[in-house]
């Protein structure tokens, strides 16, 4: 299988002194994700925890939603002309009687670190496919100092970041601050994606109960996971885009941006934040 990081000679210039040296890079290479044999999408990710990406994406498409539903996930061998079995090649098999949705809205095409859907159609096929509408009841309360606290010891256990400087992280915590779960990936979507896929073979859906973090923006796609997968927070260190504002605003998700020391921004479902004199 693929490493998550590669070697490469570099031409090095310090102060004026040049020099050449090894870099650890992270590895990026394109992951199809095939569904009963027929293909799916495209994804350029960094290799590790593949049946992991692939079962949270197809959460996020309203595929599936338990373990149980899913027969088989097999790298394809013979998946190129000289028989090479190169481990960028997934096949999910369905457990008989498990109907595939119309995903004609859905990406079904290559895919990257960037993607996600647009517009009033998204919204609507978000809400109207989850199964896990966010419903945290009692709601979860989270106190400002607590979510200051998730970007340090998100950064902490980021091991391939610290060889390499080049991946996105996305961390699942519980309503306390402890870090469940983390993944890390070239792209932040699939990072989410892997994180998903692992709560799905540990039959941990929905995650009522839980934090998504996230090292990057806060886009549409990923608020979308975090609807899908019955999680009622997402925190980002950078900027929401306007149609995850939108969603999380639909869906009941609380959003919180520019997570940056005390700081932060929230731009949705502001009743799960608890202040001093309420906590």
């Amino acid at each position: 299988m693929g490493r998550a990081t590669e070697r490469r000679r570099t031409l090095r210039i310090r102060d004026g002194v040049v020099s050449t040296r090894p870099d650890t890079l992270v590895a990026e290479e394109p992951l199809e994700i095939r569904l009963n044999g027929k293909p799916l999408a495209i994804t350029m990710r960094t290799p590790g925890d593949d049946f992991a990406l692939a079962t949270g994406f197809l959460v996020s498409e309203g595929v599936i939603g338990t373990a149980d539903e899913l027969r088989s996930i097999t790298y394809c061998a013979g998946a190129t002309a000289d028989g090479v079995n190169t481990y960028n090649v997934v096949d999910v098999r369905l457990a008989p009687g498990v109907t595939v949705p119309d995903i004609s809205l859905e990406r079904h095409v290559y895919t990257t670190s960037s993607c996600g859907l647009c517009g009033k159609a998204s919204l609507d096929a978000v809400r109207t496919s989850t199964r896990f509408p966010i419903a945290d009841t009692p709601p979860v309360r989270l106190a400002p100092a607590l979510l200051s606290a998730l970007p340090d010891r998100l950064r902490a256990a980021q091991q391939v970041f610290d060889r390499t400087g080049g991946l996105h992280a996305a961390g699942l915590f519980s309503e306390a601050g402890e870090l469940l779960d983390l993944r890390e990936d070239v792209g932040r979507h699939n990072a989410v994606d892997k994180l998903i896929g692992r709560a799905v073979q540990q039959g941990g859906l929905p995650l009522t109960r839980a934090v998504l973090l996230v090292s990057g923006r806060a886009s549409f796609e990923l608020a979308q996971k975090a609807v899908m997968a019955g999680i009622p927070v997402l925190a980002a260190v950078s900027a929401p885009s306007s149609l995850a504002v939108d969603l999380a605003t639909e869906s009941g998700l609380t959003l919180v941006g520019f997570l940056r020391g005390s700081s932060m921004n929230v731009y949705a479902g502001e009743g799960r934040i608890a202040f001093d004199n309420e906590v």
